[in-house]
């Protein structure tokens, strides 16, 4: 009996050890379990947060992306030819609308450049145009005068929290300068094929090699310096005064009157404390083909103008500096006669550039360069070289900020055919983006007005950067799929409600 009683204490023993695993074993699995479900939870919870966020992202948004249609009419052009030339060369192709853009006395002028009556005027509290923007209409600052400050950009400060945007002040006279200098050039046999308007006087031609005509037109402004404005909003603007001025007697200073400041661009250096401005310095006939760099310790000035040089021993006109998140800060410029870009990294300071340069969209012709920034990836708008002519923009994008660069195409939606083909009558400058809402930008541009360089026009529409990928116009490097690039006309439009309080 007692040999018998062991075995099963034994087998009991065994038993209860083996269900003792099987149970921790069906705990783990359990907690396992839970802990998947929870996960998944969490998942599905993230996604449809996520998807809230989209679709509140996309209503807030989707007023800007809406796609305005432009229709106009534009009379047939009387001939300005003398019917004698008429009877003994024939009649001749009339003006494009281009031309009658440029043209001063035209109905097409009147049009892109309303009367300062319908000025954007920030005095008018209460009506219903606040916080509107109207592209090409005169844009008056808080003390009621036109804003000057063309071809520049905006910096937002985080010690002030306050947005400065700096650009050329052009409150001078418009005349034409000595005729036998570079600006605003446009290759010939560009111009013939895309039937680019020459600017109706002051113009002259000149043979290139490879019986290409060069034709070039020359208007300015005497430097009275850099603006400086102030805002919360950006739509409401203070004006801070001239910060960088010309020079009036000192005729061997880059800055005297009869030279050109074009472009001025401001970035704060975080290490030196130091805002830093970079524009394109010329004389009058555009040989200089140099850059320029001011330095200051308020954003408001008074900057202080160190020298100017050719970057890297190249010609510089149209240029921009941009700032990367990691602080390293880049010039990029037109150079080669126009010809092909520029890039170059600044030092750290920012007040040179280091030997690290790279040539890109060479034999391309583009200037005036506004580059960007959006989830890793490197965006650029540029213009063709036609003088004061709107023409085509172009987006561009890279991987690195050196690149290389793919041309993606035209950005330009709504409006119409011309609206599109000239970049809503303007060339760009400025690419800002809108805080609080990834993906969403204000693309800065100038309409100019050559006659009355004073009188040029800002134009200031919603960019966006997503949706279907846009396949690179040129496949110099693998072939990569964009995000595209959208600017949207508007003839009316304001930044939605909320984005100040993000």
């Amino acid at each position: 009996m007692g040999g018998r009683s062991r075995q099963p204490k034994v087998l009991a023993f065994r038993c209860y050890a083996a269900s003792h695993r099987s149970l921790t074993m069906v705990v783990w699995c359990l907690a396992a379990l839970v802990m998947v479900v929870n996960f998944h939870l969490l998942l599905v919870h993230k996604e449809d947060e996520d998807t809230r966020v989209h679709e509140i992202h996309r209503s807030i948004v989707g007023e800007l992306e809406k796609v305005e249609e432009e229709k106009f009419r534009v009379s047939p052009p009387r001939s300005r030819r003398n019917p004698r030339a008429v009877r003994r060369k024939g009649e001749q192709k009339p003006p494009s609308v281009v031309d009658e853009f440029l043209d001063e006395s035209s109905s097409v002028h009147a049009m892109f450049f309303p009367e300062r009556k319908m000025a954007i005027d920030p005095k008018n509290d209460g009506n219903d145009s606040v916080y509107f923007y109207y592209p090409g209409r005169v844009w008056l600052d808080t003390a009621g005068n036109p804003i000057q400050a063309h071809g520049g950009g905006v910096i937002y400060d985080e010690k002030s929290e306050t947005y400065f945007w700096y650009g050329e002040n052009k409150d001078g006279k418009t005349y034409k300068a000595h005729s036998k200098g570079a600006d605003r050039c446009v290759q010939g046999a560009l111009m013939r094929a895309y039937n680019f308007p020459a600017v109706l006087d002051s113009v002259y031609e000149a043979q290139l090699p490879g019986d290409m005509l060069q034709v070039c037109s020359v208007r300015k402004v005497d430097i009275v310096g850099v603006s400086c404005y102030s805002s919360k909003d950006l739509w409401t603007w203070r004006n801070e005064g001239v910060v960088l001025r010309g020079e009036e007697k000192n005729a061997t200073h880059d800055l005297h009157k009869s030279n050109v400041l074009e472009r001025p661009k401001v970035i704060y250096n975080d290490r030196t404390g130091k805002y830093v401005m970079w524009m394109h310095i010329d004389d009058t006939n555009y040989t200089k083909a140099s850059v320029g760099v001011a330095i200051s310790n308020s954003p408001t000035g008074p900057f202080s103008y160190l020298y100017s040089k050719r970057p890297h021993d190249c010609e510089s006109r149209d240029m921009t500096i941009f700032k990367d998140d990691n602080g390293k800060a880049y010039l990029i410029y037109s150079s080669e006669d126009n010809s092909e870009l520029h890039i170059g990294q600044l030092t750290d300071d920012y007040l040179d550039v280091t030997n690290n340069m790279r040539r890109f969209l060479i034999a391309q012709h583009r200037e005036a360069p506004a580059l960007f920034k959006y989830d890793g990836t490197y965006y650029m708008i540029t213009s063709g070289c036609t003088g004061w002519a709107p023409n085509t923009a172009l987006a561009h994008a890279a991987t690195s900020v050196m690149g290389p660069w793919e041309t993606l195409g035209n950005p330009c939606v709504g409006g119409n055919d011309i609206f599109r083909s000239t970049t809503f009558f303007s060339q760009s400058t400025f690419v800002l983006p809108i805080p609080g809402l990834s993906g969403s930008f204000i693309f800065m541009a100038d309409r100019w007005n050559p006659s009355e360089l004073r009188d040029s026009r800002y134009l200031w529409l919603p960019l966006t950067v997503g949706g279907l990928p846009d396949e690179a116009a040129d496949y110099s490097f693998m072939f990569p799929l964009w995000s595209r690039v959208s600017i949207y006309w508007h003839r009316r439009w304001r930044l939605p409600e909320g984005w100040r309080e993000s």
